[in-house]
């Protein structure tokens, strides 16, 4: 993966974690055991910290960054989605950040919260625990269901399967040029997307 030091300040990966080889880490960035870091992602640890905490997953062209003097922190079982922007904010454990989401300085996501795809979280917004913030600029819409917390437990655990799965099997091939017979399958755990769930 691109790493960089800045001032002599390492990035720290956890050896039980995952980061993609696209994926640049810069300068104060701390990736905590079971991790995982999606391709092409960029946490710029060259003003604030950046933390992710065991089990938290930062999906593909994230950006995590924010200012001197302010750490960005993705707790325990954070998941960030597709394309998220993250800027000196706290995800608390648990929350889920959806894809293209923006969540901006001293904004906190609160415990098992869920941000909905494509949401502007303005700065200092405190979304509380166990809620759903959706819209431009986000709001706090309800209170979220048993069922939809288990379902972003649930995805969070498919990513932190995948992190094995990536340790153990990931590697960079030249394609081949027609389907070979007996293709064989992916061993991912099964997840359905949420609106699946509810149609059942």
């Amino acid at each position: 993966m691109p790493c960089y030091s800045i001032e002599g300040v390492i990035p720290v990966v956890d050896p039980s974690a995952y980061v993609h080889p696209t994926a640049v880490l810069i300068g104060d960035v701390i990736v905590g055991p079971d991790c995982y870091v999606g391709p092409t992602a960029c946490l710029r640890g060259d003003f604030g910290r950046i933390v992710l905490q065991r089990g938290a997953n930062v999906q593909d062209t994230c950006v995590i960054h924010g200012f001197p003097g302010h750490d960005t922190v993705v707790e325990e079982n954070g998941h960030i989605g597709h394309g998220a922007v993250l800027h000196s904010c706290t995800v608390r454990r648990d929350a889920l950040v959806g894809m293209n989401a923006v969540v901006m300085d001293e904004a906190v996501v609160g415990e098992q919260a869920i941000v909905a795809a494509c949401a502007f979280v303005r700065a200092g917004m405190q979304i509380p625990p166990r809620t759903l913030a959706a819209g431009l600029p986000a709001k706090v819409v309800r209170e979220l269901t048993a069922d939809e917390m288990a379902w972003k437990q649930a995805g969070t655990r498919t990513y932190q399967d995948l992190t094995v799965r990536c340790l153990a099997s990931l590697r960079e091939v030249s394609p081949l040029s027609q389907i070979e017979e007996n293709r064989p399958a992916l061993a991912a755990p099964f997840v359905e997307p949420l609106i699946a769930a509810r149609r059942a």
